[in-house]
């Protein structure tokens, strides 16, 4: 479960490869169309900031996820991923800021309609109900630091979470290394619990998958280039492309 386009690929890319080179599927929950994304410079840039990027982010989804095998994808608030009885409805991305350099805080100006403003009893039900469709052996989510601190990933753990508990499936979140060797996202929690994060994770070196996941990453051209085993960010941020991920049990 993800909050914006792209955060599939970068985050769990290698990992949805390898799940489904050993044949289980793989079904994609995507929280917001990430809305308030900025753009990469270049042809796309026109787009940032109106109903069009929505559109093209949504295909660009729809490319990575064919490349990466994905099964099935839904968008939050839409059937089934909405609560019995409810009208669909769309959660925009909420938009951050930057705290410092790869920690992210909430936005100046939120949407009233952005994921966070939504109640988490709203999400969550809303998470709930696609769990029970679906049905599967395992949720897998951001850890309670959202991996880097945006407020819609923290939001989309709080949610996946509660929701996998609701409809009693086993949820696992994810831990990456960072650029330092301890876990991303950690540094809000303090060392000691990333260290504690980092023991309790079960490690994949996924690096077999390189070359899917940098062909998924391609897909997502608004938001950010590939050069060579790296991504650069439509800020101009760089880092490796992620092959080793660890998972936790909650």
């Amino acid at each position: 479960m993800h909050a914006h386009p792209d955060d599939e690929t970068i985050a769990t890319g290698a990992l949805i490869a390898e799940v489904v080179a050993r044949g289980i599927r793989v079904s994609l929950l995507t929280a917001t169309r990430g809305e308030q994304g900025e753009v990469v410079r270049g042809p796309l840039s026109v787009l940032e900031g109106t109903d069009e990027l929505t559109r093209e982010r949504e295909r660009e989804l729809a490319g990575a996820a064919t490349a990466l095998g994905i099964d099935g994808r839904f968008w939050l608030g839409t059937p089934p991923a909405r609560a019995a009885g409810l009208e669909p409805r769309a959660y925009r991305d909420s938009g951050m800021t930057w705290i410092r350099p790869g920690l992210a805080g909430p936005a100046d100006d939120i949407d009233g309609d952005a994921l966070v403003r939504a109640p988490l009893g709203d999400v969550t039900a809303d998470v709930a109900a696609l769990i029970g469709q679906l049905r599967p052996a395992l949720v897998i989510s951001y850890d309670n630091a959202g991996g880097y601190g945006h407020p819609d990933h923290v939001r989309m753990h709080e949610a996946a979470v509660a929701g996998s508990r609701l409809a009693g499936v086993a949820f696992a979140e994810v831990v990456q290394v960072g650029v330092d060797g301890a876990p991303s996202g950690a540094g809000a929690a303090g060392a000691a619990d990333a260290a504690g994060a980092a023991g309790a994770a079960e490690w994949f070196d996924l690096s077999a998958h390189l070359a899917t996941v940098t062909a998924a990453l391609r897909c997502h051209a608004s938001q950010l280039t590939v050069d060579g085993d790296h991504i650069v960010h439509s800020g101009g941020q760089r880092e490796p492309i992620i092959t080793v991920v660890g998972l936790r049990l909650l």
